[in-house]
């Protein structure tokens, strides 16, 4: 929680000598609206930038393996991610309620897609979930109401209660 409620905060450079983004790190930091993310950072706590409604995007670096629970959720402005590091799960409320976000790429590292991990992602289009992953979360697509396009792959071998629940205008699901 080190810079938790930091109402004000609207840019920070992060340097390169921090390697975790501990839990909570930035959460609720209304006003924050752009953040770099160093290379040495390897690992980003749960809830670090939750509710940073101002955030419009961010690129997570190839250094970081493990995210939290709920890391970006709330960030109601964000509309661009960039995933370029390894990581094996989309954890649990990822990106929930990122109601701006349009697209997202997903590593060929990632294994699994948890619960609620993109539920109510308002404003996702379309989602290619990469042919690495073998499970799907309940509710993890829940509610994203204008998503119209899924690529499915075989490795999927779990799809849990939900998973796709609310996609009201999902018209194609390619497998």
């Amino acid at each position: 929680s080190a810079f938790s409620d930091c109402s004000s905060l609207t840019q920070i450079a992060i340097p390169s000598s921090v390697t975790s983004i501990g839990d909570k790190a930035f959460y609720n930091c209304r006003s924050l609206t752009q953040i770099t993310i160093p290379s040495s950072v390897t690992s980003i706590g749960d809830s670090a930038f939750s509710d940073c409604s101002s955030l419009t995007q961010i690129a997570i670096p190839s250094s970081v393996i493990a995210i939290g629970d709920s890391a970006f959720s709330h960030c109601s402005s964000l509309s661009e991610i960039t995933i370029l590091s390894s990581l094996k799960s989309i954890e649990a409320n990822l990106f929930s309620k990122c109601r701006s976000l349009t697209q997202i790429t997903i590593p060929s590292t990632v294994t699994s897609i948890e619960d609620n991990a993109f539920y109510n992602c308002s404003s996702l289009t379309q989602i290619t979930i990469p042919s690495s992953v073998t499970s799907v979360g309940n509710s993890a697509f829940y509610e994203c109401s204008s998503l119209v396009q899924i690529t499915i792959p075989s490795s999927v071998i779990s799809i849990g209660k939900n998973a796709f629940g609310g996609c009201s205008k999902l018209k194609t699901i390619f497998v």
